[in-house]
């Protein structure tokens, strides 16, 4: 008997042991500070000199860093100097160290960078470096130019630092940044942890989880599900509902993007200046914008927010379907009883556009419907990798499109990968030595005042060609939950799982 007391007591003991034991554990699991965030965008790569997601968050980290107010600071270089625009001196940070504990130094600095323009034209066209030279933390470079807005090049994602002796940097990129990479499925998620070994103040956040998914309607039920804590562009008719929900909060900011009609300027159609005037016209920016976009933007006049000092004062232009009649006519189109031909013929165009921002595909099929009202065909594709398609394919007319306009704070970034014939940006295929020779010169200029009257004349020249139509600039629309903390929603769309981020 007293044998069998002994051995219920033993299991009610072991029993009490391991339940304390699962709570604890569970104690210490609901305590541990872990996110989840939910971008619109996927990544199918994160290859830094690539891909904008490893410097999101908060893997890597570049030279420069961009403020709020739009003004370039130090980071990973703390400070910088040149006599000439052309021979440039930074000095790289001190006490800094990669994710897998190697320090940060010239040289190292200088083979990421080598790399960056190695395999991204991109970054190689912008930079012009000509050559670098290390030694110990100072970073000399000489521009192929003088090239005075050269530091701002820097603040790109793409020029973000890495150890390029780093196994797979397309999985697993080795960074400075407050997080490091535990896992990547490309097209899915992208799993961090805290960097304990961090430069600056260490993460709050212990992991973050950085997911993709295109369907605005998926994330949303995310966020209420509980299946993330930050949305990234939830359906703009989801807002009032939400900021009426004490469990989540809403931000929604003007941001450096602009909506834009692309126009192929290598197909018979839109070499005419006179057509391209007229879907200028035709397009309804009032639709996009109030119907479409639940006024979460302001209407463009061009690609930059008129906050800029650089931006002109453009001519107000007539809109509507009898102007855009008017420049048919002038472009050579027949335009009997209000219906578009030539030599007989009706006009049929092809339209692309992509699914990661909502909008496009519904506003496509709006202007698909405003164009057959004058007898224009459109067809709509949607496309994947849309970037590459426009650039490497003819067989298009228009384009949706809405790329980061002001990255640097200065025009000149936008207009040289956007206008030069061989910009890593120019969808529209834009072949125009008269702006191509305003580039340069600006690409050359010191004075302030200088640089900001060249602005001025290259962005009057392309409404007056109007290579592309400028439509709306789209808000930044994020939703969170009610305990996430230090949420900043960054202008510039590069900054977004931060060291401070943190959870209650």
């Amino acid at each position: 008997m007293k044998r069998i007391k002994l051995v219920i007591f033993l299991l009610i003991s072991s029993l009490f042991i391991f339940v304390s034991a699962c709570s604890n554990n569970a104690k210490e699991n609901s305590s541990k500070k872990e996110l989840t965030f939910l971008f619109n965008f996927p990544s199918q790569t994160i290859d830094p000199n690539l891909d904008y997601t490893p410097l999101r968050a908060g893997v890597t980290e570049t030279l420069v860093k961009l403020s709020e107010d739009l003004k370039i600071e130090p980071w990973l270089a703390e400070n910088w100097e040149s006599k000439d625009g052309q021979n440039w001196t930074f000095h790289i940070r001190e006490g800094v160290t990669f994710q897998n504990g190697k320090a940060l130094t010239a040289a190292s600095v200088k083979k990421s960078l080598e790399r960056a323009m190695k395999i991204n034209p991109g970054v190689k066209e912008v930079l012009k470096i000509d050559r670098m030279e290390a030694e110990e933390q100072n970073l000399k470079i000489v521009t192929k130019e003088p090239f005075p807005q050269f530091p701002s090049e820097l603040v790109h994602p793409n020029t973000s630092i890495i150890d390029v002796d780093a196994k797979n940097p397309e999985k697993a990129p080795v960074g400075t940044g407050p997080f490091s990479v535990d896992s990547f499925v490309a097209g899915s998620s992208l799993e961090v942890k805290r960097n304990n070994k961090y430069w600056d103040d260490v993460a709050k956040l212990e992991r973050a989880s950085f997911k993709f998914n295109e369907d605005e309607n998926a994330r949303l039920s995310a966020l209420k599900s509980g299946g993330a804590d930050v949305v990234y562009r939830p359906p703009v008719d989801s807002l009032s509902e939400l900021k009426g929900n004490k469990e989540f909060k809403v931000e929604s900011v003007v941001g450096l993007k602009t909506h834009e009609l692309i126009f192929n300027t290598q197909t018979h159609v839109f070499k005419n200046e006179n057509v391209r005037k007229a879907f200028d016209a035709l397009v309804d920016r009032e639709e996009l914008l109030n119907n479409i976009m639940s006024g979460q933007g302001k209407l463009a006049e061009g690609p930059f927010l008129p906050e800029f000092t650089y931006v002109p004062k453009y001519q107000l232009k007539d809109i509507g379907t009898a102007t855009a009649l008017k420049w048919f006519e002038k472009a050579g189109y027949d335009t009997k009883d209000g219906k578009i031909s030539k030599d007989g013929k009706p006009l049929k165009l092809k339209l692309l556009t992509y699914g990661s921002r909502a909008e496009f595909p519904i506003f496509s099929q709006a202007l698909q419907s405003q164009a057959k009202k004058i007898g224009i065909t459109i067809s709509i594709d949607v496309i994947e990798n849309y970037e590459d398609y426009l650039l490497k394919h003819n067989d298009w007319d228009i384009g949706m499109y809405s790329p980061l306009i002001a990255p640097r704070g200065d025009a000149s970034y936008f207009l040289n990968v956007s206008f030069k014939p061989k910009g890593s940006l120019n969808f529209s295929k834009v072949d125009d030595q008269k702006l191509t020779s305003l580039i340069d010169k600006l690409d050359k200029t010191f004075d302030e005042s200088e640089r900001k009257n060249l602005i001025k004349q290259a962005l009057t020249y392309i409404d007056e060609k109007t290579y592309y139509s400028y439509l709306v600039h789209p808000n930044i629309v994020v939703a969170f939950k009610d305990r996430v903390r230090h949420w900043t929603t960054s202008k510039s769309e590069y900054y977004m799982l931060t060291n401070q981020l943190d959870v209650e």
